[in-house]
């Protein structure tokens, strides 16, 4: 099973990392980026991964109900910080994280809607002074997102979870558990047995909140009042308007021509799936 490095999947992942990990789980522990290639080269069978990526592979993948990493308005850890205005950024150095695909896809979704044509490129964007200095923009995710002092450099800021919100009115989700088809499909009872475990690792970082927050503060070095903030704007569930704005997103993802093909939202279930065809 996969598992996020960034503070943002914490408390999902708290039951397991403090007792509740049985023997027949293996832990991969890495950014999205690296997760998502690793779930569809099958050297992992369950992982949480970028929604994007769920959608350019969603023939080959179940997503686990009611587990995601998204917000319904800022996020804090997924940003835009340019030089310019976004509608100035035409013509200019655009430079992707190279550990996103949920967020480089609807940065360009935005690019594409508004008509704006940057230079793209990806790359390691998690420290400052590694950045070349012709960029004029980067998006950026996770821990360096919220620890950089990327204002320094760039003048203007833009959290991609308030931009989503501010377009739509609804939830965005960057990340969601999936399960292989093809591993769901040989071991549907382990596969359950997985899900529960996530599910009930959740409803004990729900009930620790507080060292949650301690942990996070001592990881990035930040104020407590910082990290409790950030974890305000997150969510782990996946209800039905986060489902409505995944939805959407893909939606958006397919109108713009970023996917091919529309994409199909399916949930594992021990004795069906359910389908929601865009």
């Amino acid at each position: 099973m996969g598992k996020i490095t960034y503070i943002n999947a914490s408390p999902v992942y708290y039951g397991i990392d403090h007792g509740m990990h049985p023997d027949w789980l293996t832990l991969v522990p890495d950014v999205p980026a690296a997760l998502n290639l690793k779930i569809r080269n099958a050297e992992i069978d369950i992982s949480p991964i970028s929604a994007a990526y769920y959608a350019m592979n969603h023939e080959d993948l179940l997503i686990l109900p009611d587990l995601s990493i998204s917000c319904d308005g800022p996020v804090l850890s997924v940003i835009c910080a340019s030089r310019r205005p976004l509608d100035e950024l035409t013509g200019k150095k655009v430079m992707f994280s190279n550990e996103s695909a949920s967020g480089a896809s609807f940065l360009k979704m935005i690019f594409a809607g508004r008509g704006i044509r940057p230079e793209f490129s990806v790359g390691a964007v998690g420290h400052l002074d590694r950045i070349p200095e012709d960029v004029d923009a980067v998006m950026v995710i996770g821990d360096a997102a919220l620890t950089q002092t990327w204002e320094d450099r760039f003048e203007y800021r833009f959290d991609l979870g308030a931009l989503w919100h501010e377009m739509t009115g609804l939830p965005f989700v960057f990340a969601v558990w999936v399960v292989r088809k093809t591993f769901a499909k040989a071991h549907p009872e382990l596969t359950a047995a997985a899900h529960e475990l996530l599910l009930a690792s959740r409803r004990e970082g729900d009930a620790h909140t507080g060292e949650i927050i301690e942990a996070g503060t001592a990881r990035l070095g930040l104020s407590r009042e910082r990290i409790r903030a950030y974890y305000d704007c997150l969510a782990c569930d996946l209800d039905g308007r986060k489902v409505e704005g995944m939805a959407a997103f893909f939606q958006g993802l397919f109108d713009q021509g970023i996917l091919k093909t529309p994409a199909a939202i399916r949930f594992f279930e021990l004795t069906k799936q359910t389908e929601i065809q865009l």
